[in-house]
């Protein structure tokens, strides 16, 4: 399941739709607190957050995700991409920060990657 949180409903239009034609389930968000109110800790294999939002932005999501233990995998995406806000979501723990409009083939690297490193095992095979 890739979630998707962004208050433009046309951004999470086009990704949900980016991503059903590749096979992934999707679930949309317009705000932080309604995925908070929905979502279950652990539950997932990616999260595409918006940066700058209405009452929760997307590092304070991240950064308490972070402290409560959560490490779904986030990729942040933000029409303004400075490198502090760079640092900030690295140091959160961001699989990584895209700048809009973003490539179609980058988001979908990204979530590829994201989702295969959640399903890796946590005992490696010999």
């Amino acid at each position: 399941m890739i979630f998707i949180i962004d208050d433009d409903d046309g951004v999470r239009d086009s990704l949900r739709l980016l991503l059903e034609c590749e096979g992934f389930e999707v679930r949309e968000f317009a705000s932080c607190r309604k995925f908070l109110a929905t979502v279950r800790s652990g539950d997932g294999d990616c999260l595409i957050l918006d940066l700058h939002m209405p009452e929760m932005g997307g590092i304070e999501l991240l950064e308490g995700m972070r402290r409560r233990g959560d490490r779904l995998p986030v990729i942040l995406i933000t029409g303004r991409l400075d490198p502090k806000t760079r640092e900030r979501a690295r140091a959160a723990g961001a699989l990584a920060a895209v700048e809009k409009p973003y490539k179609a083939a980058e988001i979908l690297n990204l979530v590829r990657r994201a989702s295969g490193q959640r399903h890796q095992p946590t005992v490696p095979r010999h």
